[in-house]
């Protein structure tokens, strides 16, 4: 399942590069194996991408002009259909796009593409953790067949990579994944837990991970009413503003080396949720491309 046409993240008004002189990279990812429940995310990018378009390049918060950073849009990515081949391929990609130096948003797809992301992370960089927004755990073993299911991705990551991580925003746990978190004394942050009001939680969060960190955004990850277009929308997720909020002080705080946003799911006759996407990817590459950490570590200016 392919992107029906080339487009370029942001529109014809932004300055594009090529990905070896890029600030930024956007690789759209075409892959969607054993869904769990609602399907449409092999074409997540496409649709983010369609709606970035639309998208102001001057960020409000910050008045920081993103379209002008450089930014290198790849052609659509379709892995194989084979989980263990799909990822791998994933993997190389990946790989290839990180030795650049620069900055690899990954767009679309299934959750489980991260499971190749990181891999690549890890194999480029020293001392990588990983922040996960998401609604699930996603710390199955195996699920569909497959010990590289979207419901594994932090499994892989915990026991095939070895990485450490933090994860926000979960609101949805199975027997399986109670057990384990019990086992191994995880402490997510449950949404439960999360006061609107309060971001002290934040700052206690970000504490937990490395200098080099890799940020997976599950859409699911917000509530509904600001991305219902996910295949589980569970309810009681982050707010928009507190997804921003996480993401800058990331940003500031730590050197974010690549991110991810996955599980756009688009519905027929609304906008709301890839644009919604699209901005957070905006938001991503202002406050971590671009950010105080990219700074620090020479990436940008």
């Amino acid at each position: 399942m392919s992107i029906d046409h080339f487009m370029h993240f942001g529109g014809p008004d932004v300055r594009f590069e090529e990905a070896d002189r890029a600030a930024v990279i956007v690789l759209p990812i075409c892959y969607e194996v054993a869904p769990s429940y609602g399907s449409g995310s092999g074409r997540g990018a496409y649709h983010i991408l369609r709606a970035s378009s639309e998208l102001e390049c001057m960020d409000e918060e910050t008045l920081v002009d993103w379209g002008d950073i450089g930014i290198h849009t790849a052609s659509s990515f379709v892995p194989d259909a084979d989980p263990d081949t799909g990822l791998h391929q994933i993997r190389q990609m990946a790989s290839k796009y990180m030795g650049t130096g620069g900055f690899l948003l990954s767009l679309g797809g299934d959750h489980a593409v991260t499971i190749g992301l990181a891999a690549a992370a890890a194999e480029t960089f020293e001392d990588v953790g990983l922040l996960q927004i998401d609604a699930h755990l996603d710390l199955r073993d195996q699920y569909n067949g497959s010990r590289n299911n979207h419901a594994c991705v932090m499994r892989r990551v915990a026991e095939d990579m070895m990485l450490p991580f933090v994860q926000v925003g979960i609101r949805s746990v199975a027997p399986e994944e109670g057990a384990y978190i019990r086992e191994k004394g995880l402490r997510p942050y449950f949404a439960h837990d999360i006061a609107v009001s309060d971001n002290g939680w934040m700052d206690e969060a970000i504490d937990r991970l490395p200098e080099n960190v890799y940020l997976t955004l599950d859409l699911d990850g917000l509530d509904p009413s600001v991305v219902p277009g996910t295949g589980t929308p569970e309810p009681g997720g982050l707010t928009y503003r507190q997804a921003i909020r996480l993401i800058r002080k990331l940003g500031a705080r730590r050197r974010v080396i690549a991110a991810d946003i996955n599980e756009l799911a688009k519905i027929e006759g609304s906008q709301v949720s890839e644009f919604a996407a699209a901005k957070l990817a905006a938001k991503i590459i202002v406050y971590c491309a671009m950010g105080e950490g990219a700074q620090r570590a020479g990436r940008i200016g």
